[in-house]
């Protein structure tokens, strides 16, 4: 309750005797409230309305989330088994039974391709998952420890950037054997190089910030400090990249089953597919083996890319 002040009293402030009317006042929010619901609706439009911008982002958004949807839905929607060998029909053109054709056992080419989108994708995201988060920890402990730990890990990642990326696959594979298990543990152990010079980069950048000398003035560790204050604040470019790696995941894959390493050979694999397309080249009319499958992964890798512009585009503050 507001007294009203004694004029008599003038040993009292003059800003006390102005009460500044009520609508003036800013209203902050209470946490937790409507306000907070409020102010994040509005961060998650203003970033839709930035990404939208980019005509080749919201084309590579349909075209990732329509593979993301066949996928799912291959074993209901494959016309033919992509395993089921037919020499009588073999090399047909495509045609209203088989769209795309049949290879050179007589499988339906359509159901290859839907299946190896599959596989792709399974390869893709497993290997953008483990290559991140294994780049993000080395980069994040090279960055914030500094000095011996950087040393070793930043060299490290050196030793793997120079050594040739589909030779040191080919050899993992060769090693611990074929099969998809194995081709996505190859493309991690090789892929985790990039995520760690950004993470590491940005934890140099923010491991002196003020709020971070703030929680370790209140006794804070190491790991919260990293995991509560600093990687919420340094992961965007991680964020932004990881959707560029699954398109390398998905051509590295497909590089593999190309020179006959990696998933078995009766795999309907779109590398594999490419593979024996190229034997048929010289037959007239025959190129559609070797096309549909080179087109669908470079749709791929390009939707992927763009959508990874979109982000960044989206999320850039100097483009705001």
């Amino acid at each position: 309750m507001t007294t009203t002040p004694d004029p008599a009293d003038l040993s009292m402030p003059a800003q006390a005797v102005l009460v500044e009317p009520a609508e003036h006042h800013e209203r902050v929010p209470e946490e937790g409230g409507n306000g907070e619901k409020k102010v994040s609706r509005t961060a998650l439009a203003d970033f839709w309305r930035r990404f939208r911008r980019n005509k080749l982002a919201i084309g590579g958004l349909v075209i990732v989330t329509l593979m993301v949807v066949t996928a799912l839905l291959q074993p209901l929607i494959t016309p033919y088994d992509p395993y089921d060998q037919n020499l009588v029909n073999t090399l047909q053109a495509p045609s209203p039974d088989h769209w795309f054709g049949t290879d050179v056992l007589g499988r339906d080419l359509f159901s290859g391709m839907l299946y190896g989108l599959r596989l792709a994708l399974i390869v893709g995201l497993c290997t953008m998952l483990g290559a991140m988060t294994l780049g993000v920890t080395l980069g994040a402990i090279a960055g914030y420890r500094g000095r011996f730990a950087d040393a070793l890990i930043m060299r490290a990642t050196d030793v793997f950037l120079a050594f040739p990326f589909l030779i040191g696959a080919i050899l993992v594979v060769r090693t611990f054997g074929s099969g998809l298990p194995q081709v996505i543990f190859a493309l991690v152990i090789l892929g985790w190089t990039t995520a760690a010079r950004l993470m590491r980069g940005q934890i140099l950048a923010l491991r002196e910030s003020e709020y971070v000398e703030a929680a370790r003035s209140i006794g804070a560790s190491d790991i919260r400090i990293v995991i509560r204050h600093i990687l919420p604040n340094a992961i965007q470019p991680v964020f932004i990249y990881s959707f560029t790696a699954i398109g390398v995941a998905v051509v590295a894959m497909a590089s593999l089953a190309y020179l006959g390493v990696g998933v078995p050979p009766d795999t309907p694999e779109w590398g594999r597919l490419i593979n024996q397309g190229i034997e048929q080249v010289q037959v007239a009319g025959k190129d559609y083996l070797w096309i549909f499958p080179s087109a669908a992964i470079c749709l791929t890798t390009l939707s992927f890319a763009f959508v990874s512009d979109g982000l960044r585009d989206a999320l850039d503050p100097k483009l705001r």
